[in-house]
This record gives C-alpha cells, sequence and structure tokens, in this order.
C-alpha cells in the first residue's frame, strides 16, 4: 500500500512539474522582456504607411512598442540635430542617401548578431505562451550587395580601418525602403502639336531639334513656353541629380574610391577629352540666349508650376512627383519614359534619389537608457535594427511600395514591379542606377552645383575655371 501510494505521489509531481505548472523565467528572459520603446522620424509618410508593419512586429515582441513621428521636411534637419544635441533624439531615423557620411559618427552601426526574446505559443494539449531568447545573424554586406540593387551597397556599407590589424571591416549604416529614379516627364499635348511623335532617347541633335520646336517666344523675346527644364538652377527641381547624371553618363568620375572630387578631371582613359566640362556647357547652353536650343532663364517660374501650368514640354523628376502634378493639374495629358542616354555608349546609366533607414548612437549612451543598467542599451539597440531589418526585407518591403507607390530597392521586387503602371518606368532603372556624393556636406555640395551653373551661364568663356574652382569647393565639403 505504501508502494502504491509512494508512486502516485511521484506521478502527480512529475505532471506539476514538467510543463503544464508555472515554471520560473530565466533571468536572461526576464532581462529581455523589459518594455522597449522606440521613437521613430522620418520627413516623409504618414504613420498609417506604417501601421501594419508596426502591429505585426509588435506581434513577435509584446514588449516592444514603436512611436512613429513625421515631420515636414523644411525642418526634420534641425529638430534632428538639436535633438541630438540635448539627448533626446529619436532611436531609429530616415535619411537621404547622401547623408550617411555627414551623420555617420551619430550613427550606431549594424552589428554582427542581435540577441532578443521571441514569443510564441507552443504546446498540444495544452497552449503555453513561451518566451525565447534568440540570438540571429544580422544583414552581412555581401547580402547587401546580392539583395538590394547596386547603389545601395555603395551608400550604406563604409569600410572601417582597423591599424592594429592592418585591415578594413565593412559596416552597415541604414537599410532602404525604396530606390527613386530620374525620369522624362513629357507634355504629350504639345509634343502633338509641335509634330512630334514619340520623346527623345538620346541626349543628341534630335533632342536639340525637339527642344527648338518645343519653345516658343513672344514678340519681345521672353520664353512664354519651354521646350525643357535644362540649364538653371535654383528654379529647375533636383538640378544636382540632373547634372551630375549628364557628367556621370559623359564618363565624368565625379569621386574617388578615397573622397577625391574628380568632376573637373580628364579621367584617365588616355582620351584627351574633359566629359565633365563637355557636360556642364551642355547643360548651360539651354539658358544661353545665342543658341538655337535656349528655352530657360532665372525669371522663369519653378520647374514642376511650369509643367503643370501647360507651359513645359519636358523636366525631369522622381516617381514623388506623379502625385504632386496629377493633383494640381487632373487633366494634363503627359507621360513618363526613360532618361535619355548618350548613344552608342554600350551602357545605361541611371540616377539614384532615396532615404535609409539607420539606429542612432545615441541608444548607447542616452542617460535613462543607461539608468536602466545591466544590457538594456544593447538590447535596445538590437530591437532597433532588428525593427530596421523587418521593414526592409521583402514581405514588409512590398507592403510599404504598395502603399506609397515608390519603386523597389530589392532585386527579387524588380522584374514584378516593372509591371505596374506609372512606376515602371522609375523601377526599369534601378538595377543602373548610381549615386556619387559621399562628403559630410550634401546640401553645401548642391548649393556649390547650383553656383557654378549660375557662373557658366554668365561666363562660358571661363567654364574650364568655373568647374575647377567649384570642384574644389566641393572638396571642402567632403571631410
Amino acid at each position: 500500500m505504501k508502494k502504491r501510494f509512494f508512486s502516485l505521489f511521484l506521478l502527480l509531481s512529475l505532471v506539476l512539474t514538467s510543463g503544464f505548472g508555472c515554471k520560473a523565467p530565466d533571468k536572461a528572459v526576464t532581462a529581455g522582456l523589459q518594455p522597449i520603446n522606440l521613437t521613430y522620424w522620418r520627413a516623409w509618410d504618414d504613420s498609417s504607411v506604417f501601421d501594419d508593419q508596426i502591429k505585426k512586429y509588435t506581434e513577435l515582441h509584446p514588449n516592444v512598442k514603436v512611436a512613429y513621428r513625421k515631420f515636414r521636411y523644411e525642418e526634420y534637419e534641425r529638430e534632428l540635430i538639436q535633438a541630438f544635441a540635448e539627448d533626446r533624439g529619436p532611436d531609429i531615423f530616415s535619411i537621404p542617401n547622401t547623408w550617411v557620411n555627414k551623420y555617420q559618427t551619430m550613427i550606431e552601426p549594424l552589428p554582427e548578431k542581435t540577441s532578443l526574446v521571441f514569443q510564441f505559443m507552443q504546446g498540444s494539449i495544452k497552449k503555453e505562451l513561451v518566451s525565447q531568447i534568440r540570438v540571429n545573424n544580422t544583414i552581412k554586406p555581401s547580402e547587401v550587395k546580392s539583395q538590394f540593387v547596386d547603389v545601395v551597397y555603395n551608400d550604406v556599407v563604409i569600410k572601417i580601418p582597423q591599424p592594429e590589424k592592418k585591415t578594413v571591416v565593412e559596416k552597415i549604416y541604414g537599410l532602404p525602403l525604396f530606390v527613386d529614379t530620374l525620369a522624362l516627364f513629357y507634355n504629350k499635348d504639345l509634343f502633338n502639336n509641335a509634330g512630334i511623335a514619340q520623346p527623345p532617347v538620346y541626349w543628341d541633335r534630335t533632342f536639340q531639334q525637339y527642344v527648338k520646336k518645343l519653345t516658343k517666344q513672344d514678340a519681345k523675346g521672353q520664353l512664354i513656353q519651354s521646350g525643357v527644364a535644362l540649364g538653371g538652377s535654383k528654379n529647375i527641381q533636383r538640378s544636382f541629380d540632373i547634372l551630375s547624371i549628364l557628367m556621370m553618363q559623359n564618363g565624368a568620375v565625379m569621386q574617388s574610391d578615397s573622397g577625391q572630387i574628380q568632376f573637373a578631371q580628364i579621367p584617365n582613359t588616355g582620351v584627351r577629352y574633359n566629359p565633365g566640362i563637355e557636360a556642364l556647357r551642355f547643360y548651360t547652353d539651354f539658358a544661353n540666349p545665342s543658341k538655337e536650343v535656349y528655352s530657360w532663364n532665372k525669371e522663369l517660374d519653378d520647374s514642376v508650376n511650369l509643367f503643370v501650368n501647360n507651359q513645359l514640354a519636358m523636366m525631369f523628376g522622381y516617381s514623388y512627383q506623379l502625385p504632386i502634378i496629377k493633383a494640381g493639374a487632373p487633366k494634363l495629358n503627359f507621360a513618363v519614359t526613360k532618361l535619355p542616354q548618350i548613344e552608342n555608349s554600350g551602357q545605361a546609366v541611371n540616377f539614384a534619389n532615396y532615404w535609409v533607414e539607420t539606429v542612432s548612437k545615441k541608444i548607447m549612451t542616452n542617460p535613462d537608457n543607461l539608468k536602466k543598467g545591466g544590457d538594456y542599451a544593447k538590447l535596445k539597440r538590437d530591437s532597433a535594427w532588428d525593427f530596421v531589418q523587418f521593414i526592409t526585407k521583402e514581405e514588409q518591403a512590398k507592403v510599404y511600395i504598395e502603399k506609397t507607390k515608390r519603386p523597389t530597392a530589392l532585386r527579387s521586387l524588380v522584374e514584378q514591379q516593372s509591371q505596374v503602371p506609372d512606376l515602371g518606368v522609375f523601377v526599369s532603372q534601378v538595377l543602373t542606377s548610381k549615386s556619387w556624393y559621399h562628403g559630410k556636406g550634401a546640401v553645401e555640395a548642391e548649393g556649390i552645383f547650383n553656383d557654378m551653373i549660375d557662373q557658366a551661364v554668365l561666363s562660358q568663356d571661363r567654364i574650364e575655371d568655373v568647374i575647377s574652382q567649384s570642384s574644389a569647393k566641393v572638396q571642402q565639403t567632403v571631410n
């Protein structure tokens, strides 16, 4: 009888301690389940764009909350810098691809591994919420190169010297949700009226003749209709990008791997031809009244406004400008086509413009994070980078590009999205898109380009000096 009683007692003890009862959580799991409040700042897209992604992420990590905040572009950088100076900056923030080097010291690069607590239901008879620490490998620089279009790796992966080991390591400083490309917008009614059936494909004599046919002046010689938005600076949106791609397509080396600005130099190809100067001359000819392609001056309205008002036949822009144009002129008969190329060049070269999502270095030094002791700052950093990786992977990135109508940054989605009306043109160019500025003063560099354009328009006979001086000024913004 005693043996039977002892056996029954042992059986009951095993049942109560084999998963059906309460189990004290591991200390590491308890620490990992601390509430994590992440702040996420961006200059574009309403919070509704990210509602689904945030919801799905917090279902995997119930202890994590993501507070999204959108700013006006005009105030964004000022607020960002001030917040960082006061130790109250965001944990995750978004910056243009050309700002990565400028903000490098404020960015916590992606760690090789993240350690986070995942929660999930387990059990077949009785469901039980299980919390488990998982150490995951993060995306590698080589995987950025293989999963995203080429321009991304060149912009977000920075080589960090390791003097003691006499080597360098590659660190990832951001990941994109999209990559936009520069394309040609053209007014179909103005083309029809001028007897032009198709948009130009190359920057050639045909393109110049089209501009001549599409430009109109009144009896006093004032421009009343412009054939193309080229030749100007401040009144042409993204003039920096347009002139840059003309130089790049023409063969100019914009910036060396070591950071040397070279767009004013003759490339080491054995040919005595300066592609940067010739591109600048080609661009500014459209603002020269003595040239037959004259179609622009500084008195004209902003290029997008002129296009919306049916006074501009061709402009160069990005997919984000489509809704602006459609809202401003619902009945405007226009279309978008690929950016013109240089005939017989052998390869297409397009221009990329996009933003990257990144994580603040302040996470690791913020007083509030340090007060919580232990590895809380590291846990918060890992959560922030894990969230960035989550929203930029295919499943969630697809949700983003479908909501925002922006071109994908992922190779896996290029073919599918290239069939989407309106977006197809922009997407078709992402694989051949490039950018070039990797300094610390992108805004200043753009201002220098605008000044260079204005000076070249006024001093065509000094164009070599103008471009050389401008190159030296841009060099000063690099370091």
